[in-house]
């Protein structure tokens, strides 16, 4: 393995617990909350100001990187960490949500589900999935061997192996050879990452659905493999209860020795359900999306929505934005759609967020969740 997972305590009242993940770009301490930094910034926040904040990784998107600038170009500059000057650990996908989402869009997925079916069966591939680029129009093959590749030239810290999404309307027969598939990629993207780890770890993806059986099988196979770590994708329910008993079950199965990251859900709800069954790290847009809608993120999991013209007495915080400014001239830059109010707006959220954090590191520190 070329990363290290620590476990510093587990938690006596739940499957909590305190770690520390080391990379070559610096230590993780885990429970953490991953923002999302598509194309190599977390939108509106200056990049200098990002590493200033106790934000320990930041998630990339290996999809839009490959078509703009091109990894061929960030490797020139010396890998992700020197092209886009972020010293601290970075994570990148594999592609292949990006890759679902350009193929099915969206309508096309509940209005004409037959026509998205058929386009589905054309363009993914054992070989890989073949898509067009949006920016050039050519059409490109991504494999699990070229995505590894790919994400070898980004150089990121963690990187995921090349899996394969489904739509909410397909068939069990259509998820059951996604399902083989799926694992048949990441076996592939194994292999294509042993022939030089570099200093990357490699993570697994937990697929399934809402199929319990379906995901310990994915658990049982993926956990004797040699993987730094696991996600948990796909489809993970439609309520709190059903999110709970599915990561509960597979986080049962799931070596205790390796982190378990939950893949594009960083909510405080669910951040709060998820932390005592085992999950160490979530990844989530939802912060700074939230702030570019007027947003403001209370440590107390309520928000204030400066959409409203009403004033309102947010509670004390240290954060860069609240510390320089009134809420009162934030709320006023908002209501002038000043650009600079989503940039203090979004630096409050991502605070509030790793305030939250080590509010749960000091709880499970003392048994208490």
């Amino acid at each position: 393995m070329t990363i290290k997972f620590q476990i510093l305590h587990q938690s006596s009242k739940s499957k909590a617990r305190l770690g520390l993940l080391h990379t070559k770009h610096g230590i993780i301490e885990t429970p953490a909350f991953i923002p999302v930094g598509t194309n190599g910034c977390v939108k509106c926040l200056d990049p200098l100001l990002v590493n200033s904040m106790d934000i320990p990784l930041m998630f990339c998107n290996t999809f839009h990187l490959l078509l703009q600038p091109g990894v061929n170009i960030i490797e020139s500059h010396g890998g992700i960490h020197k092209f886009i000057n972020r010293p601290l650990p970075i994570i990148t996908d594999s592609g292949g949500f990006q890759i679902l989402s350009l193929l099915l869009n969206k309508k096309k997925m509940q209005i004409r589900t037959n026509v998205s079916n058929e386009i589905k069966k054309n363009l993914i591939l054992e070989n890989g999935a073949l898509f067009k680029s949006y920016k050039t129009g050519k059409n490109i093959l991504l494999s699990p061997e070229s995505s590894i590749q790919a994400q070898k030239k980004i150089g990121a810290d963690i990187i995921l192996c090349f899996d394969e999404l489904n739509p909410f309307y397909v068939t069990k027969d259509d998820i059951l050879h996604s399902f083989e598939r799926t694992h048949r990629w990441e076996k592939r993207s194994l292999n294509e990452h042993l022939k030089n780890p570099l200093h990357q770890g490699l993570f697994a993806i937990i697929h399934g659905g809402l199929n319990i059986d379906l995901r310990k099988r994915s658990c049982l196979y993926l956990r004797h493999l040699a993987f730094d770590g696991f996600c948990i994708g796909g489809n993970v329910g439609n309520n709190y209860n059903q999110t709970a008993d599915l990561i509960k079950n597979i986080c049962d199965i799931l070596p205790k020795d390796r982190p378990i990251h939950l893949l594009g859900i960083g909510d405080m709800p669910s951040i709060k359900a998820c932390i005592p069954l085992g999950i160490d790290t979530f990844d989530s847009s939802y912060p700074t999306k939230a702030a570019r809608h007027g947003i403001f993120f209370q440590l107390n999991a309520s928000h204030i929505d400066l959409r409203k013209s009403l004033r309102a007495n947010p509670e004390y915080c240290k954060c860069h934005s609240c510390s320089n400014f009134s809420f009162d001239y934030v709320h006023h830059l908002f209501k002038a759609k000043e650009v600079t109010a989503l940039s203090l707006i979004s630096s409050h959220n991502l605070h509030t967020m790793s305030s939250l954090m080590k509010h749960y590191k000091s709880l499970i520190a003392k048994d208490l969740i």
